[in-house]
């Protein structure tokens, strides 16, 4: 297995724009939310930007920050 290849860097003397980095998102207890390898599940349980408890019906799981994939629905 291979890792992903590191993002380049932005040169600060680039012509060309710095790519958006996106915030990570803040879940709560309670939120539905869907994730690329698990499916649907619910936020059960929260640790301070470390990580969120997820109940997705067969499995509880501790998916870490910052859920790059986990979206809220």
């Amino acid at each position: 297995m291979t890792k992903p290849a590191a993002p380049k860097r932005h040169l600060p003397t680039s012509p060309f724009k710095a790519p958006v980095t996106r915030a990570p998102e803040q879940f709560a207890i309670g939120d539905q939310v869907t994730h690329d390898v698990h499916g649907l599940g619910r936020v059960v349980g929260i640790e301070d930007g470390i990580a969120a408890l997820v109940d997705f019906g067969s499995a509880q799981m501790r998916i870490l920050s910052p859920y790059a994939k986990m979206t809220k629905l």
